[in-house]
């Protein structure tokens, strides 16, 4: 009997060795794309988890930071990176790029992440900022993540602040050339790279399913698919906020994720995370 018992309890003990899993911590770096995960007001409540949140629902075992920075640049980012109070981390992500390509970062190019020229240029940036996790924990694993193609962004809390999607460039660049970037790096680096603007099929088309907006001929509201609404005009003071939640789709603003958004983002870090054993 007691020789049963001791063969029972050396078996589970082998069994919960496999099975337990370790603490993780992860530290999430990005834009307002990861800061509206624990600011859920700021969505006007249209989304009720990010994409951290989700992803450790499912793996509990990882503890996520928030770092991300509302409205910010890969070169502030890395412009501020000693300011931020980054810690050791088992996992770091970096999700950036979208704001440098709408507010008119010169991109670069490869040579300046090699050559470590600092912050005039995102693929610049990309070297400090990755150095510097480097620093804080030379075994951690590093995931980029691409920007995601965008729609006509219209803040929900203000409409004057407001954006044209990715379909043309902005100040002679594509956003398309900033995801290269990060893929880029991302190849020269040996780093996995969640591709959301090539891979996750969300796409401009389907970002958002229409937008409101005035029809100049009569003066009523339509709703425009995508290409559709390109051109129209759309005037923050006297018109209607043009993404009403029936437009809802990948996004809830034409730029920042809805629920349905963030469970394609976290789906993709899932795998990730799951096929390397974290």
């Amino acid at each position: 009997m007691k020789r049963s018992l001791f063969i029972i309890c050396a078996l589970a003990l082998i069994f919960s060795s496999f099975t337990t899993q370790q603490p993780v911590t992860w530290v999430a770096l990005g834009d307002s794309i990861t800061y509206l995960n624990d600011h859920l007001n700021e969505t006007g409540n249209r989304d009720t988890k990010g994409y951290m949140t989700r992803v450790t629902e499912k793996l509990p075992h990882i503890t996520y930071v928030n770092q991300g920075h509302n409205g910010w640049t890969a070169v502030g980012i890395a412009q501020n990176i000693e300011k931020l109070s980054l810690t050791r981390a088992d996992v770091y992500t970096v999700f950036l790029g979208t704001n440098d390509w709408w507010g008119g970062v010169h991109l670069g190019t490869l040579k300046d992440y090699t050559d470590n020229t600092g912050t005039g240029t995102t693929y610049g940036a990309f070297r400090i900022i990755i150095d510097k996790l480097r620093s804080l924990n030379s075994n951690a694993k590093i995931i980029l993540i691409t920007p995601m193609q965008r729609s006509d962004f219209v803040y929900i809390a203000d409409k004057r602040n407001n954006a044209f999607g990715s379909y043309k460039e902005k100040n002679g660049q594509s956003l398309a050339q900033f995801v290269d970037a990060v893929n880029n790096i991302g190849r020269l680096e040996h780093f996995e790279v969640a591709d959301l603007y090539n891979k996750s099929g969300m796409t401009v088309k389907n970002a958002v399913k229409f937008k409101r907006l005035k029809d100049a001929a009569t003066g009523e509201y339509r709703n425009y698919k995508y290409p559709d609404y390109i051109g129209i005009p759309f005037n923050p003071a006297t018109d209607e906020y043009p993404y009403p939640t029936e437009a809802v789709n990948f996004t809830y603003d034409g730029l920042h994720p809805s629920d349905k958004g963030y469970q394609v983002i976290a789906n993709m870090l899932l795998k990730m995370f799951k096929g390397s054993g974290i």
